[in-house]
């Protein structure tokens, strides 16, 4: 099929992703020289359709971008946290722990209960009224090179594709954006950071990525049941204790509660669904009782890096750089990132302001690179370096109290008995066989409390046009059945948290005949299938401009 050509549009600067991180790029920029020129491209059908957060929100990156946001009238956050609470949960029971044990860095006195949305729409309104250009609904598709090998810009998707690879009458050719550097902020596994990672060797020297998915809801909840400004974590039941994860339950609003789980992605047993297991969560006495007589009223699911210190990948390359969770800055035991996202979204930004001053254009931004780790982010990510390989090596039982042990030190002294540990394999590599790992047996949702993945996606306000090649490409599409089944009971089929896969047999009473189905249209961008499959045979692509979930208040 011969495509036509693409128009094209330059700019100083090309944004690809407009959650926190890239917004507050742009904004930055803006500040420093309101006459460079910045593109904001986003995917999702508008700004904050496709961002999903707890939130609990560390607002220091607010306080750095834009000092006045607290005074504003439309100011995006309002709920002070006023209590913590951490829980350890067993099968029946829960013990609260003393917040005296827990390391200063782990309160989260001064921070606020939101909606990330709502804050990143609020970030979206602020830059274009310093003139940043923004196109939601215009996923980046395809990364541009010069002659020599620099990023040059970015190209939107094509729309109008049909399933069979056709141009239909809703065809209409991708523009290309070409600026004088390229930030990627498109979040955890972002389709062209993952690409370019690869082709710039960006991860070299580096530990593995590593990731956890997280579920969650909001809820109404009945007005004797909120307790504004609470901020609930636990961890333990349902998971085992080889199992990483845990929960969080926010109250914030007009009886708003975010509840929500998080599951970490290096889980050994291929039986686990993370969904199920949230949904089992919130059957524990200690939980179910906040939403007895409440209302859900969405769901989401994203993926998000856990790999901090040890696996953030070099920043820059020739032509633009990494900023948020592309380049993984989240605090893992905080359960916490948007602010790094801003903060180093704003150092990033001053970067590229010396360099255009400088008459640069498409070189590496060095000093970016060796600049982060004694900035803010780095302060703020190498004192809980150990806690996710802690946690991971010894367990539940003894990995979260070292991790806990690790942190006081680092806070106390800045040493750590344990160095720098490393995580080891990729989250892909962890599963064992089936026929070696426990199955579980999860009960049927009621409805009322706990429910199925298609309500789920439902409420999620998923939609992708029907008639367009699937974003799900299967490299070897004999894979899932001759490979992944026999051996790992296709596990695609429990860790995707919105049934976009399935085995389906013609006979299904003997299970004869399995065929791999891929529902795309289900699809809420999480990207756990990109990272979990065994035989990395899945790869998650950015599917026609606005498609996807459309989270309201999440």
């Amino acid at each position: 099929m011969e495509l036509p050509e693409r128009e094209g549009m330059d700019y100083d600067v090309v944004v690809v992703g407009g959650g926190p991180a890239g917004l507050a790029t742009a904004i930055r920029l803006k500040q420093l020289d309101p006459e460079v020129t910045v593109v904001v491209v986003e995917k999702g059908s508008e700004i904050g359709a496709h961002i999903l957060s707890g939130a609990v929100i560390d607002p220091s990156g607010l306080d750095a971008l834009l000092p006045e946001w607290r005074s504003a009238a439309d100011r995006p956050l309002t709920t002070e946290v006023t209590e913590d609470q951490f829980l350890l949960l067993g099968p029946a029971g829960s013990v609260r722990l003393p917040n005296i044990l827990m390391p200063k860095l782990m309160s989260n006195h001064g921070n606020f209960i939101g909606s990330l949305g709502q804050v990143t729409r609020w970030l979206g309104a602020q830059a274009e009224a310093l003139g940043v250009e923004i196109y939601p609904g215009f996923p980046a598709a395809e990364v541009l090179y010069g002659e020599d090998g620099a990023v040059t810009g970015i190209a939107t998707g094509d729309v109008g594709i049909s399933k069979a690879g056709a141009m239909s009458d809703r065809y209409t050719r991708g523009m290309e954006l070409r600026g004088k550097y390229v930030i990627f902020a498109e979040g955890a596994r972002g389709s062209l950071t993952k690409q370019l990672v690869r082709r710039f060797a960006l991860d070299a020297d580096r530990d593995p990525q590593k990731y956890g998915i997280g579920l969650k809801e909001l809820w109404q909840v009945a007005p004797g049941k909120h307790r504004p400004g609470l901020v609930q974590h636990s961890f333990g039941w349902p998971l085992d204790s080889k199992t990483g994860g845990g929960s969080f339950l926010y109250h914030f609003g007009e009886g708003l509660v975010s509840v929500g789980f998080v599951v970490h992605l290096n889980y050994e047993n291929p039986h686990l669904s993370p969904f199920d297991e949230f949904q089992r969560f919130k059957t524990h006495p200690a939980i179910r009782d906040t939403f007895e007589g409440g209302k859900r009223l969405s769901y989401g699911a994203r993926a998000i890096t856990e790999g901090g210190w040890q696996s953030v990948p070099k920043l820059c390359f020739p032509g633009g750089a990494l900023v948020g969770c592309a380049a993984g800055f989240v605090n893992v035991p905080r359960i916490k990132g948007s602010h790094n996202a801003i903060l180093s979204g704003m150092l990033c930004a001053e970067h590229i302001h010396a360099a255009l001053k400088a008459g640069r254009a498409q070189d590496e931004l060095t000093a970016y690179e060796e600049a982060w780790r004694s900035s803010a982010i780095g302060r703020d990510l190498k004192p809980v370096r150990n806690v996710k390989p802690l946690w991971s090596r010894f367990g539940t039982w003894l990995g979260i109290p070292l991790g806990g042990l690790d942190m006081w030190l680092n806070a106390l002294t800045g040493w750590s008995p344990f160095g720098t540990m490393q995580h080891g394999k990729a989250d892909s590599q962890t599963l064992k066989p089936a026929a070696d790992c426990q199955p579980i047996s999860y009960p049927k949702p009621d409805g009322v409390l706990t429910f199925d993945k298609l309500s789920s996606v439902f409420v999620s306000n998923t939609n992708h046009e029907e008639d367009q090649p699937a974003h799900l490409k299967l490299t070897d599409p004999a894979v899932p059945i001759a490979v992944n089944l026999p051996l790992y009971g296709e596990p695609a089929r429990l860790y995707c948290p919105a049934g976009v896969y399935e085995v389906v047999y013609a006979d299904a009473a003997r299970k004869l005949d399995p065929r791999f189905v891929i529902n795309a249209q289900n699809c809420v961008h999480c990207k756990t299938c990109d990272i979990k499959d065994p035989s990395q045979n899945i790869t998650w692509v950015a599917p026609e401009g606005g498609g996807g979930p459309n989270y309201p208040g999440m």
